[in-house]
């Protein structure tokens, strides 16, 4: 134990300094997600044959082929069509890629969860359909994703941890070099994880606050 703190007394500092390029990256990717995920689950409810289509077929490939290939995909594989991004901007794209597939399903599910009589209801007493979207389905559909997108959000945030295999100078990539120096790999990357599992705990007691501010008897399960 005496050894574990010392070590994190001396290079803890240093691992930290990745935390906030994981953060960033995190939130720029999420947050992009989001939004092309609810486009996508617009194409897939509520869009014609060819939406439909392009967006499941969106979903499919990008739900069935693993990130680490994707990110290599677009920082080592484009570049041989002339598309060249930086490490960093080549893992944004990735984990939003990945991340907006499985958004894209949650929000869906969550979507399809409303009673379709609501929107019957809302029509009958006057409303266009983009207005009983708008007021009657999408506050629901929107309280009630949050226990799955808390999940995804989760996620994503360990899945940073990948993007140093391209370069980005994140927690895991600071870890492996600490642990090069060192030759140390057991202590550092207990201290690694640790980090992620504070970063993660967090998230997940945001989401959770979010979550029951935003409770709804009948609309939404606490």
């Amino acid at each position: 134990m005496l050894e574990f703190i010392e070590f994190g007394i001396e290079w803890l500092p240093e691992l930290l300094k990745g935390v906030p390029v994981a953060l960033a990256l995190w939130v720029i990717a999420i947050t992009l997600g989001f939004f092309l995920g609810l486009l996508l689950c617009w194409a897939r409810v509520y869009g014609n044959r060819l939406f439909y289509w392009s967006s499941t077929v969106y979903v499919e490939l990008f739900r069935g082929t693993p990130m680490l290939v994707q990110m290599f995909f677009i920082y080592l594989g484009l570049p041989h069509v002339g598309i060249v991004f930086d490490a960093f901007t080549a893992a944004v794209i990735a984990i939003t890629l990945n991340s907006a597939a499985y958004q894209a399903e949650y929000f869906r599910g969550s979507v399809l969860s409303v009673p379709k009589g609501q929107l019957v209801a809302a029509r009958a007493c006057g409303m266009t359909q983009w207005q009983a979207i708008r007021h009657i389905m999408v506050p629901q559909a929107l309280r009630r994703v949050i226990p799955q997108w808390s999940n995804e959000a989760i996620i994503e945030l360990k899945f940073t941890s990948i993007a140093y295999t391209i370069g980005v100078v994140e927690i895991t990539s600071i870890a492996y070099d600490i642990g090069s120096r060192t030759l140390d790999f057991f202590l550092v990357f207990l201290w690694a994880g640790l980090i992620y599992l504070v970063l993660t705990s967090t998230v997940a007691s945001l989401l959770g606050l979010l979550e029951r501010r935003t409770y709804v008897p009948g609309v939404t399960s606490k």
